[in-house]
């Protein structure tokens, strides 16, 4: 087993669940476990934060099997069921990458071979959202940015929260996203996503994150988060870490679109079985593109909790999104929320992928 979280080699470990004391195997390396029973995440004692030097993200390249073309707009787009688990399969991310592609094929000027989808209906190895597979995109994406690339990762699927243990989260937990193997193989934490897909981004370059995930508001670890102030006036607030670690990028540009949730999921046995979902945070983002193209960081932001509001049926085009019957809110996602490696005019600002 290869060490890939930070942590030395050596033999598996049990580890007991911090919410029902389930008795956890924690694989080398791992710094955190989630549970089976509860979905929790655990962090894994004597296996924190790397020593000063090391790094948090292995140096993982993609293998030729992997594919993927190489243009100036490149594309990675998760979405996971957790197909086989009563207490956790999920109904919309499918949907929601299946959806997201059609947006940024025809509307923005994405190459298809320059769109990877990686989910757990794919038949090729190479394309199943596992957590090494999910790094070899990640390190697929960003490689060898240039200026003037535009490039998007998208995650729909199960979030999870573990506490901090370096000091550098102001509310005192890590987020993570958990790939289909999360069981057994461990969640992936924000301080690699941020070192994997944020640091690396260099002057030119503009990342878009969307996130449709519980416990997501901060999965990218970004310094500054847009919220609404008493006037109701949107403005930045200061989410450094107190620590001084730095979490920004290379001099690019890093938004990340997602949402804040209490971690309660929608019971998705409560649809009807024969209903397509689109999850509640994807189906607002594509929507409010495709019916103003054009935006502002702030109008999108501003349309996007009017839709979620408003629920109900879905209305988006493409032979996809037209097939989708119902707006399921699998994540729990209360409001959309805005994140930025910069502060930045949201009011003016165009969007653009």
């Amino acid at each position: 087993m290869m060490n890939y979280g930070g942590g030395s080699r050596g033999p598996t470990a049990m580890v007991r669940c911090r919410q029902c004391s389930s008795s956890i195997t924690a694989m080398p390396g791992a710094r955190a476990v989630q549970c089976m029973q509860c979905s929790c995440v655990t962090r894994v004692p004597g296996c924190g934060r790397p020593r000063p030097g090391m790094q948090l993200v292995p140096h993982m390249r993609p293998t030729p099997a992997f594919g993927g073309g190489r243009s100036k707009k490149r594309a990675v787009l998760i979405g996971i069921k957790y197909t086989g688990r009563r207490s956790s399969e999920l109904r919309g991310p499918i949907n929601d990458v299946k959806c997201m592609r059609y947006l940024l094929t025809e509307h923005f000027g994405f190459p298809n071979d320059c769109v990877l989808i990686l989910t757990d209906e794919e038949r090729n190895p190479c394309r199943l959202p596992t957590k090494d597979n999910i790094r070899m995109a990640m390190h697929w994406l960003v490689q060898g940015c240039s200026y003037g690339d535009s490039l998007v990762f998208q995650f729909s699927g199960m979030g999870a929260q573990v506490p901090d243990d370096d000091g550098d989260e102001l509310d005192g937990m890590d987020e993570a996203l958990c790939p289909m193997d999360s069981f057994h193989q461990g969640p992936i934490l924000d301080d690699e996503i941020n070192e994997a897909i944020v640091r690396p981004l260099v002057h030119g370059v503009t990342l878009h994150a969307v996130i449709d995930a519980c416990h997501s508001a901060t999965v990218l670890d970004l310094p500054y988060q847009c919220v609404v102030s008493n006037t109701g006036c949107l403005r930045w607030r200061d989410e450094r870490p107190l620590t001084g670690a730095w979490k920004g990028t290379s001099g690019g540009k890093a938004v990340l679109i997602s949402g804040s949730s209490n971690g309660k999921r929608m019971p998705t046995n409560a649809l009807p079985q024969p209903y397509a979902t689109i999850g509640a945070m994807t189906h607002s983002f594509i929507r409010s593109l495709e019916c103003e193209p054009r935006t502002t960081y702030g109008r999108l932001l501003s349309s996007m909790r009017s839709i979620m509001r408003q629920g109900g049926n879905c209305n988006l085009q493409g032979p996809v999104g037209s097939s989708i019957h119902m707006v399921t809110n699998f994540s729990g996602v209360e409001e959309p929320q805005l994140s930025s490696a910069h502060k930045f005019n949201i009011d003016c600002e165009p969007f653009y992928m």
